[in-house]
C-alpha cells in the first residue's frame, strides 16, 4: 500500500487529545499487518477521558509512516464509535488514498446475517403442504386440458403437429425399447412360472401353471412392467429434453414467436407414446408367456401345446384387452407426466436432473395408482 516511507520501522500508535477545535486523534508509526496491530478497543480503553464541548473528531497524520489495511480497519472502527456517540468524524487530515478507500468501504453495507427462523408449527407445515398440493393439482389439470384441446385441434385440422417429431418418438419407443422390454417381460414370465411351479406342485396341480402365467401376464404384469420401464426410460427422456430446452430459453423463444410449445413439442411426444404403449404391452405379453412356457416345459414336462390349450381354457379375450387398455392408459400417463415436469423445471444447473427424477417418480406412482383403480373397476364390473 502506498504511504509515507519511514527510515526505521516503528510500532503503530494512536493518542486522543483535546484541542481547541475539538477532539484530535494523533496517528504515528507504521500501521502494518506484519507488526502487532493496535486494536481499537485498546485505544479507547487507554485514552484519557477528556471533556470537550465540540462534537467534531479530527485526525493528525503528520507522523504517520507506512500503512496498509490495518489503518483502514482502525479508521472504520473510529467511524462506528463516532456514529454511536453522535460525533462528527473529519477525515480531511488523512492521506487521500485512505479517504477514498474508506469512502468505498462505507458505500457497501455489511451483510447482515439473519438468524434462521424456528421450525414452523405442525399445523402451519400441514397447511403449506396442502396449499402446494392444491396448486400442483390445478396446474396439472390445466396442463391436461391444454393437451386435450390440442388433440381436438388435430381432429378438426386446426392444429398442425410436427409429424416428423411424432415418428421419431414412435421409432425410439418401438425398436429402441424392444431390448429392455424383451428382457424384463421374459424374466417376469419366468418368475411367475417358477412361483406357480413351486406352489402348485405341492397340491399336484402343476398343470395349472399356464393359468397363472396367462392371467399374470395378460391382465397385470405385461402392462404394468412395460409402463414402469417406459416411465423410467422415455418419461425421463421427455423431461430432460424439455428441461434442457427451457434452460436454453428455446421454449421462451417459441412463445415469443407465437408458436405453442404444447402443439410443437408436447403433442408429438404424448401422441407417439400413447400409440406405442399398447403395442409394446402386447409384445411384452407374448414374451412373458413364452418365458413361462419354457419353464413349464423344463420343470413340469408340459408340451407347448398342452400349455397353450390349458391357458386358453381359462384366459379369455377380455383379459388380454384389459391389459391393452391398461397399457394405453399408462402410455398417456408417461407422456403427460414426463412433458409436464420438463416444462415445469427450473433454470439452474440441476434443473434437468430434478425434472427427470420428478417425472419418473410421478409416472410410476400414477401408473401403480391407475392399475389399482382399473383392477377395482374390473372387479366391480366382473370383467
Amino acid at each position: 500500500m502506498p504511504g509515507a516511507t519511514a527510515i526505521a520501522t516503528t510500532a503503530a500508535r494512536a493518542e486522543l487529545r483535546n484541542e481547541r477545535g475539538g477532539l484530535l486523534i494523533v496517528l504515528a508509526g507504521d500501521w502494518s499487518i506484519e507488526q502487532r496491530q493496535l486494536q481499537f478497543q485498546e485505544f479507547i480503553n487507554g485514552a484519557t477521558v477528556i471533556k470537550s464541548t465540540s462534537r467534531t473528531v479530527t485526525f493528525d497524520a503528520t507522523d504517520l509512516g507506512a500503512w496498509d489495511s490495518t489503518l483502514l480497519i482502525f479508521v472504520a472502527r473510529c467511524q462506528e464509535f463516532c456514529d454511536a456517540q453522535k460525533l462528527e468524524l473529519d477525515l480531511s487530515a488523512l492521506p487521500e488514498q485512505v479517504r477514498r478507500l474508506h469512502a468505498l468501504a462505507q458505500a457497501v453495507p455489511e451483510r447482515v446475517q439473519v438468524a434462521a427462523a424456528g421450525r414452523p408449527w405442525f399445523v402451519s407445515r400441514m397447511g403449506t403442504s396442502l396449499n402446494n398440493a392444491w396448486s400442483d393439482l390445478k396446474a396439472a389439470v390445466k396442463y391436461v386440458g391444454e393437451i386435450a384441446i390440442a388433440l381436438s385441434g388435430i381432429v378438426t385440422r386446426r392444429v398442425h403437429m410436427r409429424w416428423r417429431e411424432f415418428f421419431v418418438v414412435v421409432q425410439t419407443n418401438s425398436s429402441g425399447a424392444l431390448p429392455i422390454v424383451t428382457l424384463i417381460a421374459l424374466l417376469m414370465g419366468i418368475i411367475i412360472a417358477f412361483l406357480g411351479v413351486v406352489v402348485l406342485k405341492r397340491f399336484g396341480a402343476g398343470y395349472y401353471v399356464s393359468y397363472l402365467v396367462g392371467f399374470g401376464m395378460l391382465r397385470e404384469m405385461g402392462a404394468l412392467m412395460t409402463g414402469i420401464i417406459i416411465a423410467g426410460r422415455t418419461g425421463a427422456a421427455f423431461a430432460a429434453e424439455l428441461g434442457s430446452m427451457k434452460i436454453t430459453e428455446e421454449i421462451d423463444a417459441f412463445t415469443t414467436l407465437g408458436i405453442s410449445p404444447i402443439e410443437h413439442l408436447v403433442l408429438p411426444r404424448v401422441l407417439g407414446i400413447f400409440i406405442m404403449m399398447p403395442l409394446l404391452t402386447i409384445y411384452a405379453d407374448f414374451i412373458g408367456i413364452l418365458g413361462g412356457m419354457m419353464v413349464s416345459a423344463m420343470l413340469l414336462d408340459l408340451s407347448y401345446k398342452q400349455f397353450m390349450s390349458g391357458m386358453l381354457q381359462a384366459v379369455t379375450l377380455s383379459d388380454a384387452l384389459l391389459g391393452v387398455v391398461k397399457g394405453t392408459i399408462f402410455g398417456l400417463i408417461v407422456g403427460v407426466s414426463g412433458t409436464m415436469k420438463g416444462l415445469q423445471g427450473g433454470s439452474d444447473a440441476g434443473a434437468v436432473g430434478r425434472a427427470a427424477t420428478a417425472a419418473v417418480v410421478l409416472g410410476i406412482t400414477l401408473i401403480i395408482t391407475a392399475n389399482a383403480v382399473v383392477d377395482w373397476l374390473a372387479a366391480v364390473l366382473d370383467v
